[in-house]
């Protein structure tokens, strides 16, 4: 892949997974999160990934982010419209952040010079079989330890939106305000 093609593609993923961490609404949030798995799915492709590039937008951006929305709606999660009690904690939070970027940027920053442009594939690289070998041997536990904790989650988003019904006034439920 060209460096003119790369750094700017790049660029664009880090500022997508920004806008994923920085939006007080989590309905924006979510879909910076889902321009940011494709911009990983178009990364994928140009390394003639193209099953895991699939499965990228399939999985990831299709399922598990319809999954994500789902749950925001059942919480009815709003954006924080207050600013936080402590607005130092945030200039901190970002100190921090921005730290630890620049610190995984200069550690990959040398270690592209080490490792060489030219890469070679391995032969299968990307296809169903050595992607299946891999997941299923080397990552079973992780997998299956992401589906059940998917499950908990969404298990426990119904939980929380469940209201209790002895603590809702009648009057709310005729419309009249209290």
């Amino acid at each position: 892949m060209s460096e003119l093609v790369f750094y700017p593609m790049a660029a664009a993923t880090v500022l997508c997974a920004l806008g994923v961490i920085t939006r007080p609404n989590p309905v924006h949030s979510a879909l910076f999160l889902v321009m940011t798995l494709f911009m990983l799915a178009v990364f994928y492709i140009i390394l003639e990934a193209h099953l895991v590039a699939a499965l990228q937008i399939l999985v990831y951006a299709g399922a598990v982010m319809v999954l994500f929305l789902f749950v925001i709606t059942l919480l009815n999660l709003k954006g924080d419209p207050d600013e936080p009690a402590h607005p130092l904690l945030r200039i901190v939070a970002y100190a921090v952040a921005a730290t630890l970027a620049a610190g995984v940027a200069v550690v990959l920053m040398g270690d592209a010079g080490a490792t060489g442009a030219g890469a070679v594939l391995a032969e299968g690289f990307g296809g169903t079989r050595a992607l299946a070998r891999v997941l299923f041997t080397d990552y079973l536990v992780a997998f299956e330890l992401t589906s059940m904790l998917l499950l908990v989650a969404v298990v426990g988003a119904v939980v929380l939106a469940q209201r209790d019904p002895a603590s809702e006034s009648p009057s709310a439920e005729s419309g009249e305000d209290a």
